[in-house]
């Protein structure tokens, strides 16, 4: 049986999802001053990058789902 679109989607989406959440709490390990130094605004920077790079891939899905259907 061929994959549908939806199901290419929940197995494509599911694992990068949980890459992504794995790397943040990588990049949370960061975090420990024993091992690492940091400015309180390297800290901010790092997290305004992310969160404008979630802005806008939710913007993506939004647009999408925003956008008329063509017969």
């Amino acid at each position: 049986m061929q994959e549908t679109k939806h199901d290419k989607f929940k197995r494509v989406a599911v694992r990068r999802a949980n890459d992504l959440l794995e790397r943040i709490r990588i990049l949370g390990n960061c975090s420990n001053k024993a091992t690492y130094e940091y400015e309180p605004g390297e800290i901010d920077k790092i997290f305004t990058e992310l969160e404008k790079a979630l802005r806008a891939c939710r913007a993506r899905y939004k647009a999408q789902s925003q956008r008329p259907i063509r017969l």
